[in-house]
């Protein structure tokens, strides 16, 4: 119990550390990368043991979920409505495109097209190595590595051009987020609510239930006429960096194998998809009144909390983003892995054969 409590200790001195300097430099988000970096690679160095429990992060997440789902609106929902082909061909783009990654990687590197495609499939880390467990002709340890990099190469580089490159014009970044006048006891009625969903959706095994559950009690509450309570600044920066320890503790640089042959493929993947879901952002802004900030963060494909966070700190449309990262979220765990799982299955017995 005194070694976790000290572990526990030391890995939030590094994150404060991490993310405070970060804060310095002016980095994009800088209290969800900075733990990260600091968290993965100086408990790596020094060799010492992290330790964040998963109750901490889920805590960040729940507050995470509040703020996204507080900024949904009636007007929100319409636009949701209109836009649903949008995000339909938004995320088959994206899925297609990724696949063309992993068929390239995999002809390129030599590893095998089920760890190559499975790989460079942006529906998430522990999706896509669980499915790899299930897939023949698979590596689990390529799998993963792939996904890291990827992962990491994303969470980089979309807050950097989302923050100096993309967010001008905008309002200007902050942590709290502001709203009107709230009801009495609204505080414990929307807490109560987001703690209660977040408790269902984990029951009902929901895909990253501690943040969607607040997001749909949030906004069930805000679209039937309650007013959300303020958001306070440390608050939020807390959320942020309970989530970004989290990713520097669960990321283990030294268990990664066989990576001089993979990691230009894995970064050269991952700034490609990058690359394609701002030219993906820009035909949205074409066919919908959306703003490029807006339209990049929603199909690019960092994750729904990465996502969500960049757009509180540089004001972008957070509903709209959320619901394109909650949509391709739900077609990845839902559609694509049966897909993919029918299509290697059927490859196989056709080879055998």
């Amino acid at each position: 119990m005194y070694i976790q409590i000290l572990a526990l200790l030391t890995t939030l001195i590094i994150s404060l550390t991490g993310g405070y300097c970060f804060y310095l430099l002016n980095a994009p988000l800088p209290w969800t990368l900075g733990p990260l970096v600091a968290v993965s690679i100086l408990t790596a160095i020094w060799k010492i043991p992290a330790y964040w429990p998963v109750s901490i992060r889920n805590f960040g997440l729940i507050i995470l979920g509040y703020i996204m789902g507080s900024s949904f609106t009636l007007n929100t929902l319409q636009q949701i409505a209109v836009q649903l082909p949008a995000m339909l061909a938004a995320t088959v783009s994206t899925v297609i495109f990724s696949l063309l990654i992993g068929y390239i990687t995999h002809k390129k590197t030599g590893i095998s097209l089920a760890s190559s495609i499975l790989g460079s499939t942006p529906g998430g880390m522990t999706q896509m190595v669980v499915l790899s467990e299930e897939v023949p002709d698979s590596n689990t340890t390529v799998v993963t590595f792939i996904q890291t990099i990827r992962l990491l190469s994303v969470v980089f580089i979309v807050p950097f051009l989302a923050v100096h490159g993309l967010s001008a014009g905008l309002g200007s970044e902050g942590q709290g987020v502001s709203f009107g006048k709230p009801l009495p006891y609204a505080e414990v009625i929307f807490a109560f609510a987001a703690i209660a969903s977040a408790l269902a959706a984990n029951a009902l095994n929901f895909p990253t239930a501690y943040l969607l559950g607040p997001v749909l009690s949030t906004a069930a509450l805000v679209l039937a006429g309650l007013q959300p309570p303020a958001v306070p600044a440390p608050l939020a920066i807390a959320a942020q960096l309970f989530f970004g320890t989290y990713l520097g503790v669960t990321t283990k640089i030294a268990n990664l194998e066989n990576w001089k042959q993979l990691l230009p493929y894995s970064i050269g993947g991952g700034v490609a998809i990058v690359l394609f879901s701002l030219g993906i952002g820009y035909l949205l802004t074409f066919w919908h009144n959306i703003d490029i900030i807006t339209a990049f963060l929603g199909t690019a494909p960092g994750g729904m909390t990465e996502m969500g966070i960049t757009a509180i700190n540089v004001g972008a449309d957070v509903s709209i983003i959320t619901a394109y990262q909650l949509f391709r979220l739900l077609f990845m765990l839902l559609i694509l892995p049966v897909a993919l799982k029918w299509w290697f299955h059927s490859r196989n017995a056709k080879d055998s054969h």
